[in-house]
């Protein structure tokens, strides 16, 4: 049922929706810096947990850890959402900011191949399904809270923090990686030195789990009150209710991420793994993501906020041609380059193809879906797609390049982008009501 509009409603959210958006992008950004710091550090430590003697291959080795632990996406995606559609939004992304700090310590401590064997190989991959297993959760809760915090005119705008705190977290990574490298030599690194960002990122995760039970809970009580007083027998519908009654929307989100989640991760993490490569001077390397990450960050408010004049589906489209039609010249030229100012200006060529993805693809996911399946459409779907396609793609394009078969890598990002561009195209109607709508009143209403 639509709500009327009713402006003491809409400026009782106002006051208090930056606050408790900050909260919840403070969370996530520590969690994606943890995330992420295990690829951008990847190179450092690999010969810890493989030590094959081959930095390629060690790296490789990690990168089929960082792979494989998407494996517990859906898994943590399904939980999570769940549990947030039962017991509210603040207590799901609590919960997911401690299993990802435990994560996190249990890299930092871990001894290496050296001292126990292949037991460390086990340990890393351990601690990496834990990591999975919570960042799973805190997607699909995180977006489902910020669109239903958001004002119902600024939704584009708030729920592109989604990204700006994701892409803070790696920013975030490669500070420390900067400061690491300017105080630390190369052989301290690869010792010790890559333990230090694993700490950090459980010290902050700890602090932030404190900081988001401060947050408002965005689901009505009435809802929480009747999931508390199901019947034992009446635990499992969610999924049930999703998947029978819900499955064109949430087929809909699998496709839609599809393209989004490879081009992302190609962008970000493939990148600077490619030009570690090319350009092979590491502090260099940093240097060129940092600041093409930072300006994407900056980004992704001015096209949310873009996106609430225009509407979604423009932005999609942005993304879908753009990246049919370019990812394969701009990933050929970096891959054939060793210039850091051309790998640059390629890099932020792609970032800007894939902004118009990022900034909004928390919100149309999160509009689709009722508020009693919201999380769990959202989380289970985003966590499907990304378990298939998007952890796996760094870890593709490496053994493709080593398989010196570049092309093949780049037709499969053209390919994936493609088929999310058809679902662009066929399954949104821009500027029409949405499931969102009808609860918290109508975005491009006057």
């Amino acid at each position: 049922m639509a709500l009327a509009h009713d402006p003491e409603r809409e400026a009782l959210k106002a006051r208090s929706v930056v606050g408790n958006i900050l909260r919840g992008s403070a969370g996530n950004m520590v969690e994606w810096y943890d995330f992420y710091s295990f690829t951008v550090f990847a190179s450092y430590f690999g010969h810890v947990f493989f030590a094959s003697g081959s930095e390629d291959r060690d790296t490789l080795g990690v990168l089929g850890i960082f792979a494989a632990s998407f494996i517990m996406r859906p898994v943590g995606s399904w939980f999570f959402g769940r549990y947030a559609d039962r017991n509210g939004r603040r207590a799901a992304l609590t919960l997911s900011v401690i299993l990802m700090a435990g994560g996190s310590l249990l890299i930092a401590v871990s001894p290496g191949v050296a001292q126990i064997g292949i037991g460390a190989t086990v340990i890393l991959f351990l601690a990496r399904l834990l990591q999975g297993f919570s960042v799973g959760g805190e997607y699909g809760t995180s977006a489902t809270y910020m669109s239903e915090m958001a004002t119902r005119n600024r939704r584009g705008f708030f729920s592109s923090f989604q990204y700006v705190t994701l892409v803070s977290g790696q920013v975030l990574a490669l500070v420390v990686q900067i400061i690491l490298q300017l105080i630390l030599s190369q052989e301290a690194l690869r010792e010790w030195g890559w333990r230090i960002p694993f700490i950090i990122g459980a010290l902050a995760a700890v602090t932030v789990m404190w900081i988001r039970r401060g947050m408002i809970e965005s689901v009505p009580q009435s809802q929480l009150d009747a999931a508390r007083n199901a019947k034992a027998g009446e635990a499992a519908p969610g999924t049930f209710r999703l998947l029978s009654k819900h499955w064109k929307p949430f087929l809909v989100v699998i496709g839609l991420t599809m393209g989004g989640t490879v081009a992302f991760y190609t962008f970000t993490s493939y990148m600077q793994i490619l030009m570690n490569g090319t350009i092979k001077d590491k502090p260099t390397v940093t240097w060129v993501n940092f600041f093409a990450l930072l300006i994407f960050m900056l980004l992704q408010p001015l096209a949310g906020a873009l996106s609430d004049r225009i509407g979604r589906k423009p932005l999609l489209l942005w993304f879908g041609i753009g990246g049919v039609l370019l990812t394969w010249p701009i990933m050929s030229a970096l891959s054939g380059t060793s210039n850091p100012w051309l790998s640059f200006l390629l890099m932020m060529s792609a970032l800007l193809i894939v902004l118009g993805y990022t900034s909004i693809n928390a919100l149309v996911k999160s509009e689709i879906f009722p508020r009693e399946i919201r999380a769990l459409g959202v989380g289970l779907g985003y966590g499907i797609a990304n378990a298939i396609f998007g952890g796996t793609a760094p870890y593709i394009g490496k053994a493709l390049h080593e398989a010196k078969a570049d092309g093949v890598f780049f037709s499969y990002v053209t390919v994936c982008i493609a088929i999310s561009l058809a679902v662009y195209v066929w399954a949104f109607r821009n500027k029409g009501p949405t499931q969102l709508d009808r609860e918290e009143g109508h975005a491009f209403e006057k």
